[in-house]
């Protein structure tokens, strides 16, 4: 895939990320080191400012972004003269409030970094200067409402819409916009194929299989169009929301759109090591090109795998977030391996991964998340960065007994045995996933508990990390009140206050579970296959 062969080099441009500390976005808000002489002068209405970097083949984006003790946000630094950034507007000190318009204030760095790496040679980004960081974190402003304030009322975001032909074609039809060079409008036809593929009328083309229309003539996508085989894939707006990129000078791009409609998307599942290892069998294999994949092969029923969602035939992207595409496949067995009791696995059909390749896209800005379950009950959510489990609506008119529990945990030295997970941004933190084995399950946690209290302290109007902030900032003894999620919804629609019906013994949570245990050795029938 043409944008993701440099994606080591990309990720090296945009980040240094130091691990002598482990830096958390929510801390130091309070922290008299954060104040200096030059920080005391007042900056009225702090204003973010768009910056959009592109730069041509033979580049670097020419900067860092770093965490950096005592201060807070993901920081600019180490600016080249002259460079790809400081031609967008970049200075130093400045703090990235969002990447393609998704907001990352608040995201791990090494996530917001890999955010960055995935979007290839062009990405937008919304940042605050220092004092007005400063000065919008000490008024308590909400940073998040602040970026989306700059996009204006009545915004929506670009729409990724998959045609599939059918009899008649596409079903839709492509005019000029008069009086805009560059610029088209589309009128689909009422019941045709783009329209069931989410085009509106009057909507404006952006792109079309890889290419921005801005950059095509009209009879070029006339061509495009009836050269279609059995699909077409397009970036659309409606012409309000453009309005608001042409006021911001920003391009519209693939990477800030909804993709509910894209036919592939990478899914991103966690695994819990079994007592056979994690039961299935990953092969290095030679794909087009000269290229070599990764490949899951022969996953055993009832297995981890199996539970966890990985399915026979497809090719692994990633292992605990970090690209396989470089690894061989010793070292992504061995990350394997090293991950302990848990790992999070990306995958994607052969199929997903030509589709992205001849889009020009990298397939991991469109994954979902996948919840472990028994294969019945298993769901596929949207997901940008963070864990999380679907809320699931109980059945009107029906009494429930809610599964409400205060759990008092103490630290293991393996860590809490549980992830946390959220609904993307939205309140509200659910436990996504229980280590097998692990104290959480020993204490009696169960995967999709939602959160009511840290240490006493109510945090259901809390995002999942203020929640790991009060977590940690607990000790090695925690105390949570959570409830199922059935139990939770009816409680809440019901107006029922929540309090304890029995008291389990619950280990306190982190956002990652450490290794309890070496995994298994894995099986081998030769160097290119190993049973994991």
């Amino acid at each position: 895939m043409r944008r993701g062969e440099n994606s080591g080099a990309v990720l090296q441009d945009v980040m240094e990320l130091t691990e002598r500390f482990t830096f958390n976005p929510k801390e130091g808000i309070d922290n008299p080191a954060m104040v200096t002489a030059d920080d005391t002068e007042s900056v009225s209405n702090p204003t973010p400012r768009v910056c959009v970097l592109r730069k041509e083949e033979g580049e670097t984006f020419g900067f860092n972004l770093r965490v950096e003790r005592g201060r807070q946000g993901h920081i600019i630094r180490q600016l080249e003269s002259l460079g790809v950034a400081v031609r967008s507007g970049l200075r130093d000190g400045d703090r990235l409030l969002e990447v393609n318009e998704m907001f990352v204030d608040n995201v791990e760095h090494m996530e917001v970094a890999r955010r960055i790496q995935v979007s290839g040679s062009q990405f937008c980004f919304l940042v605050l200067d220092e004092k007005g960081y400063d000065q919008a974190v000490s008024e308590g402003l909400d940073l998040r409402e602040l970026a989306k304030a700059s996009r204006g009322e009545g915004w929506r975001p670009p729409r990724l819409c998959h045609i599939k032909k059918e009899a008649p074609g596409l079903g839709l039809n492509i005019l000029l916009v008069e009086g805009e060079k560059g610029k088209f409008t589309v009128s689909p036809a009422k019941g045709g194929a783009a329209e069931k593929a989410g085009v509106r009328k009057g909507d404006r083309l952006i792109w079309m299989d890889g290419a921005m229309t801005s950059e095509l003539t009209h009879s070029a996508i006339s061509k495009m169009v009836k050269k279609c085989s059995n699909h077409m894939t397009v970036l659309v707006i409606d012409s309000d929301s453009e309005k608001s990129y042409v006021r911001r000078k920003m391009p519209i791009l693939p990477a800030m759109a909804d993709a509910e409609n894209m036919p592939y998307r990478p899914r991103r599942l966690h695994l819990v090591l079994g007592p056979e290892g994690y039961g299935f069998l990953l092969r290095q294999e030679k794909a087009g090109a000269g290229r070599t994949v990764h490949m899951v092969r022969e996953v055993d029923n009832g297995s981890p795998a199996e539970l966890g969602g990985v399915k026979e035939g497809e090719m692994l992207l990633q292992v605990n977030a970090e690209s396989t595409d470089s690894l061989s496949h010793e070292e992504v067995v061995s990350k394997i391996r090293q991950s302990g009791q848990q790992v999070t696995l990306t995958t994607i059909t052969p199929q997903g991964k030509d589709f992205y390749t001849k889009l020009d896209l990298s397939p991991l800005l469109f994954c979902v998340d996948v919840t472990s379950a028994s294969p019945e009950e298993k769901k596929e959510i949207p997901v940008m960065l963070k864990p999380a489990v679907p809320p699931v609506e109980p059945e009107e008119d029906v009494q429930i007994d809610p599964n409400v529990r205060r759990c008092i945990v103490q630290r293991g030295s393996a860590g809490f045995g549980f992830h946390l997970g959220c609904v993307q941004q939205k309140p509200g933190t659910f436990i996504s996933q229980v280590a097998a084995g692990g104290p959480g399950e020993g204490s009696g946690l169960l995967q999709g508990d939602v959160v009511v209290e840290v240490n006493g302290q109510n945090v259901e109007k809390e995002s999942v990390e203020d929640v790991i902030l009060h977590v940690k900032r607990g000790g090695d003894t925690l105390s949570l009140l959570v409830v199922d999620q059935k139990g939770y919804d009816w409680l809440k629609k019901n107006g029922k206050p929540i309090t304890v019906n029995k008291l389990a013994t619950i280990s306190e949570v982190e956002e990652s579970v450490s290794s309890a245990a070496e995994p298994p050795t894995p099986k081998t029938d030769d160097l290119s296959d190993d049973q994991t």
